[in-house]
């Protein structure tokens, strides 16, 4: 995991090479990546799906996702760190801790994920290993243990001390096993004291090995791998290593250290579950006698076996022609073939263990997220939160014929990717489609056009505004219908209120029955659809509390959809009442220019709405960090390479909601409610 052209899927091709599994070393920049085999990867140079493999490294067998660094598809990072059991974050030696690194750093600390440090790119011109380290502490919040320091940097980068075995590594240009040596003389005190820092951080995790360094003993290779392995399973610190992927420099060290530091499925604790018949806590240990318990992670619409579900299997086995079954949709689907993936290639096997991770064809009506288990010991494993869509734009089919497959194609989308969302306007019939970024929509139409031959025109993306309120107000909603024979009775009296990153928030304050408890979850559904459509444009409501303070109701006439009724025409009249505004995406982003241009780009910034937020130099460069609202940064890419000659470059990340200024928003709504009848 990383930021953009940090070097993940160069480290990986190598790791693939040096373990066996290929025997040509494939390029990002040639399109002959192995990890990256959709075209649309090939052709741009980028990540855009995770790929799953498998290799083997001294009697180990690793499981491998190689996820993308872009951040509009950082739902593969969620969903792969979500089901692993540890990570690489491979760092650029030059750029350091990037935005991104950021980003999939805190997405790791959600799932309590250990990791290790590859600091790569060494070879390059401006490379700093120890900077790159200390940004890991500042910025990520982590103690950085190096466990080699690099011999040069920039052309001059050879090979790494390896402070462990306290010995040189070097590599000859163009060879691919490295030679040992003694320390090179400069750098003897450097790795002395490297030593010691990993002597004490090894003595912290193991009370045996402090006995015997305070008692004078010296501790072998071994016993400090095994105090840095238990640190690093317990997040005290992060190994940091290092080297330069492309140039064939660090690899082997890196991969013996994903065998060293890194867990076996055995060493994490037993995964915890919801049994759903009895609503308790349950647990699952990685044991191929436990029950079988498996989450789907992932989706993918394959040519030639259909729809292919991948999954980590935590506890039992699993064979070909058994039954699984879907607590969540309390359906059981017969497994028809399972596949052990390498990017997009697949080997059939028999058997599923613990600790696995394959693909399963014969698995219908799975979802990203799903639970499948075995029936007599059904369990539900927690599902992952994928970010809301940013960005939306419209699409529509050329022709009549296009229609059909429009409609399929979008269909097999969504299931595939949980931050794709499409819905069709009420109001202009208009199909919209909604993800994380321009680069996202534009891959997905993309593949509309080559997978699902869908020729198809699309509209200007637009911002995913959202609503929410100011301040607190009461309203009431009374449906009544009398058409002869059975009426229609409900009446609700509500409360609004704001209630700041919290969604939706929704209390029954009803005392003595004036609603009817059955119907209070109606109440509770018509205030849900109501803030779905929005008061002002249409757009979605978040950060609402809505409380239910009473309301009447009629013997015969009253029903839960009255109440449901009621209650969205109460929370419209309330809406009026408690000045809503509008709430537009801010974007997190970093600017790297060259010095001289820096006023020229600080000046488009401000007018852009940008408020800066830090300003510091990175390797003869200047660095901006800034808060810009989403709708100002369309085309920027373009804007920023004309003003800086082409050598400007950014990045955007979804930081949060914020109000829009009083003039934008009434231009925004009137251009809404245009063209809509709200």
């Amino acid at each position: 995991m990383a930021h953009i052209d940090a070097g993940k899927t160069t480290t990986t091709e190598r790791i693939l090479y040096f373990t066996g599994i290929t025997h040509k070393m494939g390029e990002v920049h040639d399109g002959t990546a192995i990890m990256d085999w959709m075209v649309q990867e090939q052709e741009r140079g980028i990540t855009i799906t995770s790929a799953a493999t498998t290799c083997h490294w001294n009697d180990h067998r690793i499981n491998i996702i190689d996820t993308p660094g872009h951040v509009d598809f950082t739902a593969e990072v969620e969903r792969s760190l979500r089901v692993l059991d540890g990570a690489v974050g491979v760092f650029c030696a030059v750029g350091g801790v990037e935005p991104q690194s950021e980003t999939v750093w805190r997405q790791a600390d959600k799932y309590r994920v250990p990791r290790i440090a590859f600091v790569n790119k060494m070879d390059r011109t401006g490379a700093d290993f120890d900077r790159t380290c200390t940004m890991v502490a500042a910025r990520l919040r982590h103690r950085p243990l190096p466990l080699q320091l690099p011999i040069g940097a920039g052309e001059t980068f050879r090979g790494v001390v390896d402070l462990i075995a306290m010995r040189a590594l070097l590599w000859d240009d163009g060879g691919l096993e490295a030679s040992e040596a003694p320390i090179p003389a400069d750098l003897e005190e450097g790795a002395a004291l490297g030593h010691e820092r990993i002597v004490e951080a090894a003595c912290e995790t193991d009370d045996r090995l402090l006995e015997k360094y305070l008692a004078g003993g010296a501790l072998t290779p071994d016993e400090l791998r095994r105090g840095v392995r238990r640190g690093t399973l317990a997040m005290r610190f992060v190994p940091v290593l290092c080297g330069a992927a492309f140039k064939n420099k660090g690899v082997q060290p890196l991969l013996d250290a994903i065998v060293d530091y890194l867990p076996a499925p055995s060493d994490v604790a037993p995964v915890e579950a919801i049994d759903p018949r009895s609503g308790e806590t349950v647990t699952r240990a990685a044991s191929d006698t436990e029950p079988f318990a498996g989450l789907v992670f992932k989706i993918m619409s394959d040519p030639f076996v259909g729809h292919l579900a991948y999954v980590r299997v935590y506890s039992g086995a699993l064979a070909s022609g058994d039954h699984a079954y879907n607590p969540v949709k309390r359906q059981s689907s017969r497994i028809g073939r399972l596949l052990k993936m390498h990017a997009n290639k697949r080997e059939e096997i028999s058997e599923l263990w613990a600790g696995d991770i394959a693909a399963i064809v014969g698995l219908r009506n799975v979802q990203t997220g799903d639970t499948i288990c075995s029936e007599k010991a059904p369990v539900l494993l927690e599902r992952m939160d994928f970010p809301e869509p940013v960005i939306r734009l419209a699409i529509e089919p050329k022709t009549k014929a296009d229609q059909e497959r429009l409609g399929q194609g979008l269909g097999k989308l969504v299931q595939e990717d949980p931050t794709f969302r499409v819905h069709t306007d009420p109001d202009t019939g208009q199909t919209l489609i909604a993800g994380m970024g321009e680069l996202h929509l534009e891959i997905l139409v993309d593949r509309l056009q080559r997978e699902f031959g869908v020729a198809a025109n699309v509209g200007r993306p637009q911002v995913a505004y959202r609503e929410t309120i100011r301040q607190a107000a009461e309203a009431e909603g009374r449906f009544i219908r009398q058409t002869g024979g059975r009426g229609q009775y409900g009446h609700v009296k509500i409360r609004l209120e704001p209630a700041p990153d919290r969604g939706f928030v929704f209390e029954n304050a009803v005392v003595g029955g004036s609603v009817p408890k059955e119907f209070v979850p109606a109440v509770a559904s018509g205030l849900e659809e109501a803030m779905e459509a929005g008061y002002l444009a249409g757009y979605a409501m978040r950060d609402v509390k809505a409380t239910l303070l009473d309301g009447s109701y009629h013997e015969v006439d009253s029903s839960e959809m009255a109440f449901k009724i009621a209650a969205s025409m109460a929370f419209k009249e309330a809406c009026r009442a408690a000045r809503p505004t509008l709430l537009e995406p801010v974007m997190r982003v970093e600017v790297v220019v060259p010095e001289e241009y820096m006023g020229d780009v600080l000046g488009d910034l401000n007018a852009r709405r940008g408020k800066i937020q830090s300003l510091e130099g990175r390797s003869g460069a200047s660095v901006l960090q800034c808060a810009v609202p989403l709708s100002e940064m369309f085309g920027y890419a373009t804007e920023l390479r004309s003003r800086t000659q082409g050598r400007g470059t950014y990045s955007m990340h979804f930081s949060r909601y914020e109000e829009v200024p009083k003039a934008i928003s009434e231009d925004v709504v009137a251009r809404v409610t245009g063209t809509s009848r709200r």
